[in-house]
């Protein structure tokens, strides 16, 4: 074999899982075309020791660090094609190159599934936002509103005071009642059943909402939980095992990261249902050390 694991993604998980293995000296590619999911955000918030760094400054600095260790590879391009071999897995890029691999870590990321409302796309990644965690203390105090996208929706809106005065928008789909509707209030969270249609602001900046009876609402920050698309065709092509969770499916991993394909481990967002910037570093990190022990006691 010419690689000891091959890694599909150089974002944070990728890359944390690649660490770990040439600290582990062994021999290491990562495939990657640079598109990952936090492009749209201007800083990375909440990574510790890394907090307001551009999620670009992140990736260059992990790559200056890891071109120190002689084991490691970039190879940028995607890859299109997977083959299951004696030994381990065949990997195609889309230049036709072929990679033979022992093990195979996949930390391509997802696609978000934003929902089809006017300026949704435009403000993604800085006004319009999924954690307030990662951007949510940037928009302190602001008008502040959360876009329901399921029932899962109140559960959030409920966390959001914290951070601002909170407008749960219903959509006039997910209408909160009972017990989820009394917490709401007793949040001080505020109810609004006319669906948004657009949204607008100055430059980046959100500044609106527009609802479907005309009024125009302030709002500077608006919370929305996305559906994942997972990116990677190789899931298929594997036959890897998915699991369905309250953002879409993701690919059914044990707790060191394998799927149901032995070898084949997954990082990231493709197999984590709660998503940030440090649970992929310790997703990476956890598929890097059970694909370096994989190599040593299942090979």
């Amino acid at each position: 074999m010419d690689t000891d694991v091959l890694i599909i993604g150089g974002g944070f998980a990728g890359l944390s899982a690649a660490m770990q293995l040439v600290r582990g000296r062994r021999k290491v590619v990562v495939m990657d075309t640079n598109k990952p999911r936090n492009r749209f955000a201007a800083a990375s918030h909440g990574v510790f020791c890394l907090d307001g760094k551009t999620p670009a400054e992140i990736r260059t600095t992990a790559l200056s660090q890891l071109q120190n260790y002689p084991s490691f590879r970039l190879v940028e391009d995607a890859a299109v094609g997977v083959d299951e071999i004696e030994g381990g897995f065949a990997v195609t890029a889309n230049n036709n190159e072929q990679f033979m691999t022992k093990k195979l870590i996949l930390a391509s990321g997802i696609t978000d599934e934003l929902p089809d409302i006017s300026g949704v796309k435009e403000y993604w990644g800085k006004s319009v936002i999924h954690c307030p965690y990662c951007h949510g203390y940037e928009l302190s105090d602001c008008p502040l509103g959360v876009l329901a996208t399921s029932e899962l929706s109140f559960h959030q809106a409920a966390m959001i005071p914290d951070w601002g005065a909170t407008t749960l928008f219903t959509q006039g789909q997910f209408i909160p009642e009972g017990e989820a509707l009394n917490h709401l209030l007793a949040r001080g969270v505020i109810l609004e059943e006319t669906p948004i249609i657009k949204l607008a602001g100055k430059g980046a900046d959100l500044n609106h909402a527009l609802l479907a009876d005309g009024r125009e609402l302030p709002l500077e920050g608006l919370y929305v939980s996305p559906k994942a698309n997972l990116n990677s065709s190789l899931i298929k092509m594997l036959g890897l095992e998915l699991e369905e969770t309250f953002i879409g499916n993701i690919v059914k991993v044990d707790d060191f990261k394998e799927s149901s394909v032995k070898g084949v481990f997954v990082a990231g967002d493709l197999s984590n249902p709660m998503q940030s910037g440090t649970f992929a570093i310790a997703s990476g990190t956890m598929a890097g050390v059970a694909a370096h022990r994989s190599l040593i006691f299942n090979s």
